[in-house]
This record gives C-alpha cells, sequence and structure tokens, in this order.
C-alpha cells in the first residue's frame, strides 16, 4: 500500500514538471524574434508605422504575449490610432491581468475616448469571481491547481502513513483545503482561458454609430456611440449584434462597426 502512495506521487511529481516545462518552454521563432527586435527599432528611431507593421507580422506568425500587446499598442498610441492602441492594451492585459504598464497606458488611452460611461456595478459574486480571475493569468492559476495537487497527494499519503490521531486529523483536514484549492484553482484557469479566447467584448471601430432597438435599419435610435468605446457582445443575429454599455444601457449595432478584443 505504501509503495503504490510512493508511486502516485511520483508520477504526479513528474506531470507537474513535465506539464510546468511545456508552458514555460515554449520559444519564439527567430523570425518572429527578428520582426520584435526591428520593431523596437523603429519605434526608438520614432518610425510608428514601421513598428506596427513589424509587431503585427509577429501576431500573424501566430506569436502572442504581454509584451508584444504593449508594444504594439504604444506604437498605435504615437501614431494617433487610440482605437488601435486601447485594443492591444487590452489584448495584454487578458493575458496579464497584473500588468501595471499596460494598466496604467491603457487608463491614459482611455482619457482619449469621447463617451465617458459610468460603469453600473455588477452583482456582487460576479464582480468577486472577476476579480478574482485577474489576480492571476490562466497560466498561473495552472500551475497553481498542479502544485495544489501534487501537495494533495502529499497529505493524502502523510494522512494514510501516520498513526497518532493528531497527525491524522490534521491531514485529513489539510486535504479537504487542499482539495478545494487544486479544483477552484483548476475552474479558475479554464475560466480565465475562455475569457482570453472569448473575451465576448469590443470597441466601436468608427467615429460613431446609432444604437437601434432591434437587429435592421428601421428599429427606434436609441443612443449614440463613439469611437474605442467598450462594449459587450451579447448576441449576433445576421450582420447585427447586440451590445450592452457599461452603464447596463442595451441596443442593436452592425457588427461590421466592432473590432472584438
Amino acid at each position: 500500500m505504501k509503495r503504490k502512495i510512493l508511486t502516485i506521487i511520483l508520477i504526479a511529481c513528474t506531470m507537474a514538471f513535465v506539464i510546468n516545462n511545456d508552458a514555460t518552454a515554449a520559444d519564439i521563432p527567430s523570425a518572429a524574434e527578428d520582426s520584435i527586435n526591428a520593431g523596437n527599432s523603429y519605434y526608438m528611431q520614432d518610425r510608428f508605422g514601421d513598428a506596427v507593421r513589424a509587431y503585427e507580422s509577429v501576431l500573424e506568425q501566430g506569436v502572442e504575449a504581454p509584451d508584444l500587446y504593449y508594444n504594439l499598442g504604444n506604437a498605435y498610441f504615437k501614431s494617433n490610432n487610440i482605437t488601435y492602441a486601447i485594443l492591444n492594451y487590452e489584448r495584454g492585459l487578458l493575458l496579464d491581468p497584473r500588468n501595471e504598464d499596460i494598466k496604467y497606458n491603457l487608463e491614459l488611452a482611455r482619457n482619449f475616448v469621447v463617451d465617458d460611461i459610468e460603469e453600473v456595478p455588477g452583482f456582487i459574486l460576479t464582480e468577486l469571481h472577476i476579480k478574482m480571475l485577474k489576480l492571476l493569468s490562466a497560466d498561473s492559476w495552472a500551475l497553481f491547481s498542479i502544485l495544489s495537487f501534487f501537495l494533495l497527494l502529499l497529505s493524502i499519503s502523510l494522512y494514510l502513513y501516520l498513526r497518532t490521531y493528531g497527525a491524522k486529523k490534521l491531514f485529513f483536514w489539510l486535504s479537504i483545503l487542499l482539495l478545494y484549492l487544486t479544483v477552484t484553482s483548476f475552474v479558475f484557469s479554464y475560466h480565465h482561458r475562455k475569457l482570453v479566447l472569448e473575451p465576448g467584448t469590443a470597441l466601436i471601430s468608427i467615429p460613431s454609430v446609432i444604437v437601434e432597438s432591434s437587429p435592421d435599419d428601421s428599429g427606434t435610435d436609441l443612443f449614440l456611440l463613439h469611437e474605442a468605446t467598450k462594449v459587450s457582445v451579447k448576441e449576433s443575429i445576421g450582420e447585427w449584434s447586440k451590445i450592452k454599455v457599461a452603464d447596463g444601457n442595451e441596443g442593436w449595432v452592425p457588427t461590421r462597426t466592432l473590432i472584438f478584443i
């Protein structure tokens, strides 16, 4: 029995190492690295349009990273393209929610957005869940889950090994806590990954758009939104999308007027 427990722990440790190694050992292709260096060089020379094209070419190669989106956002900002600056800051923040540089520049860029919409607080548990998600990246939550699972197996093995009542009680409750942390962090990792792949948010991409009451031009005009305003996309029908603004107002706009984050 003891040998089986040790075998399980050894396998779990090996899995944790392999998974973590796979998550962190991804190398940037040399062509992409060359484009990044070129983009950095263009940026330092104030050739912001060339920097944008260099960074965009990296994304086209399938490479994504918070710093890449940050640099691209900066290049767009220096090119006076506030909408795409915000777009790339938002995408970078999805990958690294705790990046203070991205947060700062995003708030700076938002000062140039025409619509100053006051956000209505959502349901308290939903807001708490979102704040917890953004404490760590999806990969960090996944790693936390793996480590918690390994410690869980170790705690269970100690519970089975030890004979004193006090020790067994301690490791029993410790195992319950570690099980909770393992499952919770796994769920957070899954939800954060889904948030990155399907954020459900977009920016208005044209100077202004009238939000309609129905998904057609014959609907009632509800309100006006301007370029770079962030909206949540609730559903799409044909060439129209139903959006929700931070203040709670909803309506329909042509999907072509949106850039999805």
